[in-house]
């Protein structure tokens, strides 16, 4: 759920969080989890995610103090994971890195799910951490650029810039010519 969209029910919940109700964190925490692992797996990589995410809701915890808006606390809390997340990719980035030559040129029509599922992790395990972030926030969460914005702590511009150098890197990874694939806007 992007952030646009605010639950009273989950602000009502990150208020009292706020004020160290431990019941309520766990809710919020309960609610948000697929979401924030998803996001986690997609920046730096399954073996890490989870782990990723607790180490955020650690510091979540410890930060819940400077939340301002409750009904910001998804975005808010996606921020953090999304920190961590970047640090942990970049420090492992270079385990991950795997030849390109390891994929096939073009996909296997009689693939499974779970081998598509894993060369896309592949390709995109060779996208810088902050490139990989957004790409997951546009394509998976359906984020605006300003809510990519507000979430990974940059610029609606920037997000934008991320985006297209993510295409033109994939493009170029997989061989497809600009006028194959979706446009830069």
């Amino acid at each position: 759920m992007p952030p646009s969209f605010v639950d009273t029910a989950d602000a009502e919940l990150a208020r009292r969080a706020r004020e160290r109700d431990v019941a309520a964190f766990t809710a919020l925490v309960e609610r948000q989890w697929p979401r924030l692992v998803r996001f986690a797996r997609s920046v730096a990589g399954e073996s890490e995610a989870e782990d990723v995410v607790q180490q955020a809701l650690v510091l979540a915890w410890e930060r819940i103090g400077t939340l301002r808006d409750p009904a910001a606390f998804p975005a808010w809390l996606l921020r953090i994971v999304g920190r961590e997340a970047v640090r942990v990719a970049r420090r492992w980035h270079w385990r991950r890195l795997l030849p390109l030559s390891a994929l096939p040129e073009r996909a296997d029509p009689a693939a499974t799910g779970e081998l598509d599922r894993l060369e896309v992790e592949r390709v995109l395990g060779r996208l810088p951490p902050r490139q990989r972030a957004v790409m997951h926030l546009t394509v998976i969460e359906g984020m605006s650029d300003g809510e990519i914005g507000q979430v990974l702590g940059m610029e609606a511009a920037t997000a934008r810039s991320h985006r297209r150098k993510a295409r033109q890197a994939l493009r170029h990874q997989l061989g497809v010519s600009a006028g194959e694939g979706e446009e830069d806007a």
